[in-house]
């Protein structure tokens, strides 16, 4: 898209050709659309994982609660079991921290593709409605500090 010869830069003698501004802008906004796009990915596969896990580990505690009940059943592969539950469910917390940075990162997009907009086309006369609406940035650089999961002292059952 870039590599097409510019039209002249914009009339106050700014530094961005209006088609270039106009593409970059695009290419923002559709970044930040294909963002939404897998928040919601995420969001539906993290409440289908959440809902069969909870499902599995009501049934892991039925089977425990039964085999108590039998003498001499080891139940040694039962807590495994629940371990391994309680792990997947706390790696599920891995959705809430992409889903804050896919939203501060669709955020700081449609801020820049809005000061884009506005910064380019302010000399544009013909619209007649004023100066454009620019979403304010984010005021943290990045809303989540951590980088890895680890399981922590959450008691999830």
């Amino acid at each position: 898209m870039l590599l097409q010869e510019a039209p002249d830069p914009v009339p106050d003698g700014g530094g961005m050709p209006l088609l270039a501004a106009a593409d970059l802008q695009d290419d923002l906004m559709v970044a930040s659309n294909d963002l939404e796009r897998l928040q919601r990915l995420l969001s539906d596969a993290c409440d289908s994982l959440l809902a069969h896990f909870y499902g599995a580990t009501g049934e892991l505690k039925q089977l425990l609660h039964g085999a108590t009940a039998q003498p001499g059943v080891d139940l040694h592969q039962l807590h495994v079991a629940m371990e391994h539950m309680a792990g997947a469910i706390t790696a599920m917390q891995f959705q809430d921290m992409a889903s804050q940075l896919v939203t501060h990162t669709s955020r700081r997009l449609r801020h820049c593709a809005d000061r884009l907009a506005r910064d380019a086309f302010a000399g544009d006369e013909d619209e007649g409605e004023g100066d454009a609406v620019v979403e304010l940035a984010p005021l943290r650089p990045n809303p989540v500090t951590q980088d890895e999961m680890d399981a922590g002292s959450i008691e999830l059952f």
